[in-house]
C-alpha cells in the first residue's frame, strides 16, 4: 500500500518541512517521540515497510547514540552529578537532553526516508518548475546531476573490478580507498563536462521559456499529507507543553 505515490514531490517536502520544523524549537523527549512513533507507525501506508525504514535509515541509528554520548557528556551540568573528567560532566540534565536529542535525530531523519527516499529526479523536477516556480536552467541542471549520483555505486564496482583485474587493488585499505575516491572525482568531473556540453548543444542552456512533456499538478491528496504532517507536529508540541516537557531551544 502506497497512499503517497501520486502525491507531488515538492508537496512532500513541504509535508517533511511542516513534520519538522516546529519539533525544532524544543528539545524534548516527549514530542520527539511522538512523532518518532507517528512516523514509524505510518511509514507502511507510505510504501515503506519497517524492514526498508531500518535498512535506508541506518546512517541515522549510528548518529543518533553518537550525537546522544556528545550530549550527555558535554551537555550543561544540572542536576545530581554522576561522573565528571575535565571538561566532560554526566548530570540528571545532561542525560535527559541526551535521550531528547537521540530521539529528536531519529524523528527528524527518519521522516526523510519515508517521504523523499523514493522520489523519481524527473517528476521532482516537473514539480520544482511547475507547481514551485523555481528558475528552468536550475531545474534541469539538478535533475541531470541527480540522475548521475546514481551511477556511483556503478563506477565505483566498476573501477573495482578494472584494479582486481591489473593486480592493484590490494595495496592497503586506506590507500585503495583514497584512489579510488580520486577515480571517482576525477570520472565525475568528466562526465559532468560531457553531459554539460550535450545539453548546451540540445539547447538547453537558452533562455527562452520551455515547455514540458509531463504536467505536475497539485491535489486533494496533497493538502492532506501537508495536513496530517502538520497534525501530527503540532500535537507532538502540544502534549509536550501540556506535560511539563516543553524545553525551548537553547533554554
Amino acid at each position: 500500500m502506497n497512499l503517497v505515490r501520486e502525491v507531488n514531490p515538492v508537496t512532500r517536502i513541504l509535508a517533511l518541512i511542516a513534520l519538522t520544523t516546529p519539533l525544532l524549537i524544543s528539545v524534548d523527549v516527549v514530542s520527539a517521540g511522538i512523532a518518532l512513533t507517528a512516523t514509524v507507525l505510518l511509514a507502511p501506508l507510505a510504501g515503506v515497510t519497517w524492514t526498508m525504514l531500518i535498512t535506508r535509515g541506518w546512517p541515522l541509528f549510528l548518529i543518533a547514540p553518537i550525537a546522544s554520548l556528545s550530549m550527555a557528556l558535554y551537555g550543561r551540568p544540572q542536576g545530581r552529578e554522576y561522573f565528571s573528567f575535565l571538561l566532560a560532566h554526566v548530570t540528571d540534565n545532561s542525560l535527559s537532553l541526551a535521550l531528547a536529542i537521540g530521539v529528536r535525530v531519529l524523528a527528524v531523519g527518519l521522516p526523510v526516508v519515508v517521504l523523499i527516499a523514493r522520489v523519481d529526479p524527473t517528476d521532482l523536477g516537473d514539480g520544482l518548475a511547475q507547481v514551485a516556480r523555481l528558475p528552468e536552467r536550475f531545474v534541469i541542471g539538478a535533475v541531470a546531476g541527480g540522475r548521475l549520483v546514481t551511477l556511483f555505486r556503478e563506477d565505483w564496482q566498476s573501477m573495482s573490478r578494472a584494479r582486481r583485474a591489473r593486480g592493484i587493488a590490494d595495496r592497503g585499505r586506506i590507500r585503495h580507498l583514497l584512489t579510488m575516491a580520486f577515480g571517482l572525482l576525477v570520472l565525475s568531473l568528466r562526465r559532468g563536462s560531457k553531459l554539460a556540453t550535450a545539453m548546451e548543444a540540445r539547447g538547453f542552456g537558452r533562455g527562452h521559456s520551455r515547455t514540458w512533456a509531463r504536467r505536475s499538478t497539485v491535489g486533494v491528496r496533497d493538502a492532506l499529507l501537508v495536513a496530517v504532517c502538520l497534525a501530527i507536529s503540532i500535537l507532538a508540541v502540544m502534549v509536550s507543553v501540556h506535560t511539563g516537557y516543553f524545553r525551548f531551544l537553547g533554554t
